[in-house]
């Protein structure tokens, strides 16, 4: 009993207790943010709302994924590439037989119906790519810049974007590039290069938008950005949801309308409130202030991350936590960018607040990640355990 009790304490001495605090208190913000959101939905034989029931379950495995993930050594689990690449792979390719997507995104076969519930491999696919990636990275990381590796490397990634794409998922499209990009110039490519790739992708604008984007998805950004371009009906269709969300954040204020108090969520006048647009109920309900503490939140779980990865004992350990970073920082800016009606709506979640099982789970794998990463970066006494069989050498 005395060595469980020892080892126990090693653990929560390894364990990042900071940002598994921080990331909790965020998630349990998000819970009280989708319950506000979807109360109004509410019968007499329910608690509490599905979605906040889903969510709530998918947080608390979350966190228990997390701890276990974090007593893996990360560079071992980094071993397991080609297992990992063919299980998200594969998850992404059955889509094209058996995706499927809830009502309001009939543009998108990104989710697999289990039940009653959906899961979107993408989400899966993020955690599985900072894996492959930062282990691709570190293979190449003293010739980065000899072009048959920057090639190499730009396959991997366009294999990724390309199935995502063709999912109809846009936006986690954009989160993977930008993964990309932040973990290349992490690993120290050159700057023509970011700059070659600029040029690329401007090239194949065109074929994305002729070819692969729908014709809903095209009248999204040409509402924010050539809205002379459609007519006056399409217009007022396609902008309502962000219009609504923007009139939402823009009557609460300072202080806000109050917890459960918002006109605009409590009669859910703004579409999707609970997912893709959770930042409006922020900012109609808690105002100005709640919504600089969440975003305050978040910056700081950013920058604890990125420090988890400074001190980290390997440069796979330091791609992966740039990657979490990184993923996490474009998952905000795009999101939030859409509330505000500066970016088009391309379906992407605000981590730890939006409503989503696939989202709420993924992002405690990525977090028990870093937490991995922080446990082998610490500088421990030996552990002297013996439980039958298993034991440390250290055990007399």
């Amino acid at each position: 009993m005395n060595k469980i009790i020892y080892w126990f304490k090693d653990f929560l001495k390894g364990t990042d207790k900071f940002l598994i605090t921080l990331s909790i208190l965020l998630s349990t913000f998000g819970i009280i943010m989708v319950y506000s959101a979807t109360r109004r939905t509410l019968t007499e034989d329910m608690l509490i709302p599905r979605d906040v029931r889903t969510m709530a379950i998918a947080v608390i495995l979350g966190v228990i994924c997390a701890f276990i993930i974090s007593l893996v050594d990360y560079e071992a689990l980094a071993r397991l590439w080609p297992i990992i690449a063919i299980v998200c792979l594969g998850l992404m390719v059955s889509l094209f037989f058996i995706g499927d997507a809830p009502s309001g995104r009939s543009d998108a076969i990104s989710w697999i119906k289990l039940g009653s519930f959906y899961f979107q491999p993408s989400e899966l696919l993020k955690i599985g790519f900072m894996i492959t990636f930062a282990v691709h990275l570190n293979n190449v990381r003293h010739d980065i810049n000899k072009f048959k590796n920057v090639v190499m490397l730009g396959i991997h990634a366009m294999v990724v974007v390309a199935l995502v794409i063709l999912t109809g998922d846009l936006g986690s499209a954009l989160v993977f590039v930008v993964m990309t990009l932040g973990m290349l110039f992490v690993a120290g490519l050159y700057i023509r290069y970011f700059l070659f790739g600029v040029g690329v992708i401007a090239c194949a604008a065109p074929l994305l938008w002729f070819e692969f984007f729908s014709d809903f998805q095209k009248q999204r950004f040409m509402a924010i950005y050539s809205p002379s371009s459609l007519t006056e009906a399409t217009y007022e269709e396609v902008i309502f949801q962000q219009q609504q969300g923007v009139n939402a954040i823009g009557s609460g204020k300072i202080f806000g309308q109050g917890l459960f108090e918002g006109p605009y969520t409590q009669n859910g006048l703004v579409p999707e409130s609970r997912n893709d647009m959770i930042f409006t109920v922020v900012g109609e309900e808690l105002g100005l202030v709640g919504a600089i503490f969440a975003l305050v939140l978040l910056l700081i779980l950013v920058i604890k991350i990125i420090y988890v990865g400074q001190h980290a004992v390997s440069f796979v350990g330091k791609i992966i936590c740039t990657a979490v970073a990184v993923m996490i920082v474009a998952h905000v800016v795009i999101n939030i960018g859409m509330c505000l009606m500066v970016l088009p709506v391309i379906g992407i979640t605000l981590p730890f607040m939006s409503a989503g099982g696939s989202s709420s789970l993924c992002i405690y794998f990525a977090i028990g990640m870093v937490m991995s990463v922080y446990r082998s970066s610490l500088t421990r006494d030996p552990v002297d355990f013996k439980f039958g069989k298993i034991y440390t050498p250290f055990t007399d």
